[in-house]
């Protein structure tokens, strides 16, 4: 019995030592996130953490993006471990899209940055759309199309 116990005590430490590692990695990116969160935060978005990750949505944020240039218009964008949403409504309905993003910043650290830019550049020099043919959008579609991850997500 005191063998699983120790066994159960030094997964947990695993487990914590590895999620330490992921926040410390993707740490460049979610700095970058929280930077861009304050203009959020003062048009009164409000924040919340859901499953490890900031949430950021609501207030005027979708009055603000609305007067970006098209091609830079979102509705929730991730960067790190922070996701930021025009609301909360498409906060829940786009996380489990969004939280393949934050795997690929903890897989990629900073620089996802550069691999996404150099996979949208990819695509449009192959003529194609630089958001859906870019290699990181097309796998968050695919993995958030999965049962499991909508189940994950409490979006079943």
């Amino acid at each position: 019995m005191a063998n699983n116990s120790v066994r159960d005590s030094s997964r947990h430490a695993d487990g914590v030592a590895h999620r330490l590692l992921r926040y410390c990695w993707t740490s460049p990116a979610t700095a970058v996130g929280l930077l861009l969160s304050v203009p959020a935060w003062s048009l009164g978005a409000r924040g919340r953490v859901v499953d490890g990750v900031l949430e950021i949505g609501g207030g005027d944020l979708h009055g603000l993006v609305a007067r970006l240039p098209r091609a830079m218009q979102f509705a929730a964008i991730t960067f790190g471990h922070v996701i930021i949403g025009v609301d909360h409504n498409v906060l829940a309905r786009l996380r489990s899209h969004e939280h393949v993003h934050v795997r690929q910043y903890e897989r990629w650290g900073i620089l996802f940055f550069v691999l996404y830019a150099g996979s949208s550049l990819l695509a449009l020099m192959r003529g194609q759309h630089p958001y859906w043919h870019n290699h990181f959008e097309r796998e968050a579609y695919r993995v958030a199309a999965q049962p499991e991850a909508a189940a994950q997500s409490g979006m079943s």
